[in-house]
Parts: C-alpha cells; sequence; structure tokens
C-alpha cells in the first residue's frame, strides 16, 4: 500500500477509505490497511487546519496593523475587504472545530511578530514611516474575528501623505 501512497495519494485514500468502510463493517481487512499512513494522515488533517487559520489570522494582524501604522490612503478600502474576507474564512474551521477556538490566543500571539515583520517591509517598500511604532501596535483574539478597525488618520494627515511609489 505504501507504493501507491508515494505515487498516487488520492488513490491511496479512496482505496484506504473503502477498506475502512468494510473494516467497521466487521469485515476481516485490518492487514490490507496502511496503518501507518493512515495515521499520519489524520494527524496531518490537524496540523493542516491550525496552518489554515494561522494565515487567516496572519492577514488580518497585518491588514489591522497597516489600517493603524500608514499613512497611504489608497489601499485603505483592499485592507479592509481583506480582513472581511479573512475573518469570514477564519470562521469556518473556528465553528467546525471548538478545539481550534481553544488555540486562538496562541495563534493571534504567535502571528503578531509576523504581521509587524510583514508590515514593516511593506513600509520601507513604499518608503512610509509608520505613524505608529509598530513594535506598540497589538491585537487581541475579540479584535482578529469581531468587527473591530482602527480608526482612519485624521484628513490632515492624509492632506501629507503621499500615495505608494
Amino acid at each position: 500500500m505504501s507504493d501507491l501512497y508515494e505515487t498516487d495519494v488520492l488513490a491511496w485514500s479512496a482505496n484506504q477509505a473503502a477498506l475502512l468502510r468494510r473494516l467497521a463493517t466487521g469485515e476481516r481487512v485490518n492487514k490490507q490497511i496502511d496503518w501507518a499512513n493512515v495515521v499520519d494522515e489524520i494527524e496531518s488533517v490537524g496540523r493542516s487546519e491550525r496552518a489554515v487559520l494561522a494565515s487567516h489570522v496572519r492577514v488580518i494582524l497585518e491588514h489591522l496593523a497597516k489600517l493603524q501604522v500608514s499613512p497611504a490612503i489608497g489601499p485603505r478600502a483592499g485592507w479592509r475587504e481583506s480582513i472581511r474576507q479573512a475573518r469570514a474564512a477564519v470562521a469556518e474551521p473556528l465553528e467546525a472545530s471548538p478545539t481550534l477556538c481553544r488555540t486562538l490566543q496562541d495563534v493571534v500571539a504567535r502571528e503578531m511578530p509576523r504581521a509587524r515583520s510583514l508590515v514593516a517591509g511593506a513600509l520601507a517598500d513604499h518608503r512610509e514611516e509608520p505613524s505608529v511604532a509598530l513594535d506598540s501596535v497589538d491585537y487581541e483574539v475579540a479584535d482578529v474575528v469581531g468587527t473591530f478597525f482602527p480608526t482612519d488618520p485624521a484628513p490632515q494627515q492624509w492632506a501629507n501623505a503621499r500615495a505608494p511609489g
């Protein structure tokens, strides 16, 4: 079975699912099941769900921080839309897995430095100076999954801002 796992994981998974269904009905197919890879695949589902959650949380944190610290005017609507899309994407796995909800605080804490680094890079690329020190920017779980958006800079700040270059 491992050869099929290495060459065609989709065919392998269909075969293993069929064998597991047969095993569940009492049929003696235990020796045909590729247990080592079945276990690995089941564990990888959890890792994959956590990775997807972290990716969406990072996007939310990054764009919240950009809204808070960037003087740029033009991309603000796009950042807000990206946050709304990522929040919708975060809601699905959280609803499907209460265990993921319990990890959300840790995910936010782990992804915040990465988001700050991404924002610092984007600001540098556009030759922008942050309006607030990036290391002072921090968000809570409620900010990530709720409806929070940082307030836009005052209009006089925008008058002095230049479009990203």
